[in-house]
């Protein structure tokens, strides 16, 4: 049924349409503290699927392919963001058991270590001491910790009240937060220089993701050129092949980035870009603002049927506007 339909929704050649699809952490078992990713259980049901149903291609090919004619029916790229060591060591092995390529982007400032702002809160919370904590000196009031829905929604909240504050306000925010809560951040939570280099190295797409997941819009011109070319720059030297594909930081055009980083990552040598705009791309989408969607469906019927739907719905957003080459 879902490979009758592919075909009739998600045609070929000049009419084809790519479904891209975005993931994050792929933790090994369910965590309540992660409710929006699927476990590698769910993931393995996900991919087994595709590598029966669809024809996966990595980005920078289905791109290409996209552009000038030639995509398969049912085409649909798999995308990593951000630089998790769980998409080397829990989703790697099994996108290579089924014969799977996919992208991984990379954020390069987070790689020797560090951590990014969103997953420092989820830790420091996930690890605290049950109980009232008040952190009104950190001008972020009092929050009561109990079992996992409760952390869950004391970090969505302050997550919420962090993520567009300036990136070295967001970084310099961790410590203060560790410890008023008594936690200790994690330094294994992204990829090593030498994981990166073994995903490349066993035949995936690895793509830039700036140094430092800023949002690109907030920033001055030099800074996010900064961070589109730096990013790009540090994968090279890591993984010693060119880096072709990007993905923006939370990636909603007009709010995450505008013209000017479409520009950048243009002007960076990128042949392609994904953004978070939901839906699937035809020969009309704009190479540098290709949508994708997430997947959070815990069984492989509803995680099938969305994929059709979207790839039947197409992209209903609206991408930015740039000088050259825009979306038609």
């Amino acid at each position: 049924m879902l490979h009758f339909l592919g075909d009739v929704i998600s045609p070929g050649g000049n009419r084809g349409k790519l479904t891209i699809l975005v993931y994050h952490r792929v933790p090994r078992e369910a965590d309540p503290m992660l409710p929006d990713e699927i476990d590698a259980e769910i993931f393995c049901r996900h991919m087994t699927l595709l590598a029966r149903e669809f024809n996966v291609l990595a980005l920078g090919e289905a791109s290409e392919r996209l552009s000038n004619g030639t995509l398969p029916a049912r085409a649909v790229s798999i995308t990593f963001d951000d630089g998790y060591a769980d998409n080397e060591e829990v989703a790697l092995p099994i996108l290579k058991r089924l014969g799977l390529r996919a992208t991984f982007f990379v954020a390069t400032g987070f790689c020797e270590g560090g951590i990014m702002f969103n997953d420092g809160v989820i830790e420091a919370i996930r690890r605290a001491q049950p109980g009232t904590h008040d952190l009104t000196p950190l001008g972020l009031g009092n929050h009561l910790l109990g079992d996992a829905r409760s952390r869950r929604a004391a970090a969505d909240a302050l997550i919420g009240r962090i993520r567009y504050r300036p990136v070295e306000e967001r970084s310099s925010f961790l410590e203060p937060l560790a410890a008023a809560l008594r936690s200790k951040l994690p330094a294994t939570l992204m990829m090593t220089p030498s994981q990166i280099k073994r995903v490349s190295d066993e035949g995936m797409e690895v793509g830039g993701h700036t140094v430092n997941h800023p949002i690109l819009s907030s920033l001055d011109e030099s800074r996010s050129r900064a961070e589109i070319e730096g990013g790009k720059r540090r994968l090279e030297e890591i993984t010693g092949r060119p880096v072709n594909v990007f993905a923006y930081p939370n990636g909603k055009p007009g709010r995450d980035y505008g013209p000017r980083e479409v520009a950048l990552v243009r002007q960076a040598g990128f042949t392609a870009a994904v953004s978070t705009i939901p839906g699937a791309a035809t020969r009309f989408s704009d190479s540098f603002q290709l949508p994708r969607f997430g997947s959070w469906d815990r069984t492989s019927y509803r995680f099938g049927i969305r994929l059709l739907l979207m790839s039947a719905l197409g992209s209903r957003a609206h991408a930015v506007t740039h000088t050259r080459d825009a979306a038609v």
